[in-house]
């Protein structure tokens, strides 16, 4: 049985140190953040079962982290703070976190807490309908779960380049336009360069070919924009 992987998001070594201690001796696996920013982009590239996060930081702070990732993912979070005011649990708790410690406290508290929502997070997953599988030779897209598997590998691709990957792939065949993928993927509101739709599909297909995937099935319609195309297995760049 694998184990389950905890993300640690604090911006003061001493305690991630501590953290990572007592969640390796429980039998967790760990990785760390030691800024908002980052806890924001790792989560956005590997499927964690669980979060501890850090109120207090310099450059987001735990309630800005947690906005962010709940617009993307219904990953567990666990807020740690040394403020203890109730309208703070109730900040923490309306924005979605999924519960809420507060600095110090027992190693025990902790790992029932961890355990507690990990429980509660695999009974959710067990009583959810079946998830869509976009299924390809040698290729899975599994949209619920935010993950791609190329020859029974899980490869990490960024949330921007997940999604462009799916509605592609959602799209049976259709041409999509570059204004329509930035309107799709970004809003009405962005104000940028549609060609950054480019960027995000030459990362998409060399993180694809780097895999092990022997045919392209994001193809360029020269002249309109881009489709997801299985049939015939071309492999045009």
């Amino acid at each position: 049985m694998s184990k389950s992987q905890i993300l640690i998001v604090d911006d003061e070594w001493n305690m991630r140190n501590l953290l990572r201690i007592y969640l390796l001796n429980e039998g967790f696996a760990t990785r760390e953040a030691a800024t908002g920013q980052e806890a924001i982009r790792m989560a956005g590239q590997q499927a964690f079962d669980l979060i501890l996060l850090d109120v207090m930081m310099p450059d987001m702070d735990g309630w800005q982290v947690c906005r962010v990732i709940r617009e993307h993912s219904h990953i567990p979070i666990l807020m740690l703070t040394a403020r203890s005011e109730i309208k703070d649990k109730v900040q923490g708790l309306g924005i979605g976190a999924d519960d809420y410690l507060t600095k110090p406290f027992e190693p025990e508290e902790l790992l029932a807490r961890i355990h507690s929502l990990l429980r509660r997070s695999a009974l959710t997953q067990s009583l959810a309908p079946r998830e869509e599988v976009l299924e390809y030779p040698g290729l899975r897209i599994y949209p619920e779960a935010r993950e791609v598997r190329i020859q029974e590998q899980s490869v990490d691709f960024t949330l921007k380049e997940f999604d462009l990957l799916t509605l592609l792939a959602r799209g049976g065949q259709r041409v999509f336009t570059r204004d329509e993928l930035v309107e799709r993927l970004w809003g009405n509101d962005y104000g940028g360069e549609t060609r950054v739709i480019d960027t995000h599909i030459k990362n998409i297909r060399e993180k694809m070919q780097r895999a092990g995937l022997t045919y392209n099935p994001v193809q360029t319609v020269w002249g309109l924009g881009y489709k997801f195309q299985v049939t015939g297995m071309t492999d045009e760049k």
